[in-house]
């Protein structure tokens, strides 16, 4: 038997007057697995964290190639002998078309919204087991992202954690597109009629996109409350030169720079596992090796894993680490 898929809406309190207007009231899909309703066991639980452009309700989406993540936990489950889980999908889409799962001041306290609001109620509403030690985390691109912080700086609430093609060294991934990021400010008549006209096309722009990731990157690694817009751009909007004092911000939300002072935390972990396309589009598996390489010199157990795929329609990937969660959660 298949499980079910339950919407649920949740107030968050932390939410509430942040400063893009996003709403509070948040839609949350969770999936309770087949037998959960005639039984009284408690199973782990995983937060799913969508990527850029993503929220919950993508994790319900069926293409046609490829399972939605209830049917494909339904699948590995059932066929394949995963132990049980409950799926938390959070749902952290914001105006910016994304989340990077950190506390900003420019976007909100969304870490926080997750492990003090999502976390305790996931465990007063549904027969999860208690403690750290049963809940894991998981995403791909900005969740796998999301994923690495929750493992680097919420070791305390989260016990496993699977980055697939995760945001790392921000010198490649995002570096790269400051000029095109720059060029597109500019064709847009300015970061005020950027932010100002966001979404008044109907449907955005492809040749855009680039300065709506570099722009939303910024609100999450470049917070500044004492900017016009509380936040600082990585280079000079005029001459698109590089400010290195706001890029050194950014890094130090790079995962590649903070393992060194999270090795205990992460040496805690259940299960860490980092994996990534070796064709990857944004250049993210230079920073999957290089992320890799610091953990192997700071003896941090990890899965790593390389395959030979890009950046895009990676759900297929989950048929390996969820199941690996879910047996590191038991």
């Amino acid at each position: 038997m298949g499980g079910r898929v339950e919407i649920h809406e949740f107030q968050s309190t932390l939410l509430a007057g942040n400063p893009l207007g996003d709403p509070a009231m948040r839609r949350v899909p969770v999936y309770l697995p087949g037998g959960y309703d005639a039984g009284e066991g408690d199973y782990p639980v995983l937060y799913a964290l969508a990527g850029f452009t993503g929220t919950a309700a993508s994790f319900l989406n069926y293409d046609w190639y490829q399972e939605n993540l209830p049917a494909r936990l339904d699948r590995v489950i059932g066929a394949e002998g995963m132990p049980p889980v409950v799926g938390v999908m959070v749902d952290a889409m914001t105006r910016l078309g994304g989340n990077q799962y950190v506390d900003s001041t420019a976007v909100g306290p969304w870490a926080s919204h997750i492990v003090q609001e999502l976390v305790p109620w996931a465990e007063s509403s549904f027969r999860v087991r208690p403690g750290r030690a049963h809940r894991g985390v998981f995403g791909k691109s900005s969740g796998g992202y999301g994923a690495l912080m929750m493992a680097l700086e919420h070791a305390d609430t989260f016990a496993g954690a699977a980055s697939h093609s995760g945001d790392a060294y921000f010198e490649y991934c995002y570096g790269a597109d400051f000029p095109r990021a720059a060029d597109g400010l500019r064709s847009a008549g300015g970061l005020d009629a950027f932010l100002a006209t966001l979404h008044d096309h109907p449907k955005f722009p492809e040749r855009l996109f680039h300065t709506l990731n570099i722009v939303a990157m910024a609100h999450f690694y470049g917070a500044n409350e004492a900017s016009p817009h509380g936040f600082d751009l990585p280079f000079d909007e005029a001459t698109g030169e590089r400010r290195e004092d706001v890029f050194a911000r950014w890094k130090l939300r790079d995962p590649v720079e903070l393992v060194a002072g999270r090795v205990e935390a992460l040496k805690s972990l259940r299960l860490l596992w980092v994996e990534c396309g070796a064709r990857d589009e944004w250049n993210l598996h230079h920073g999957a090796r290089i992320l890799k390489a610091r953990l192997d010199d700071h003896g941090v157990p990890h899965e790593y894993v390389e395959f030979d795929d890009g950046h895009r329609s990676l759900n297929y990937r989950y048929d390996a680490t969820l199941p690996a969660l879910a047996a590191a959660l038991q």
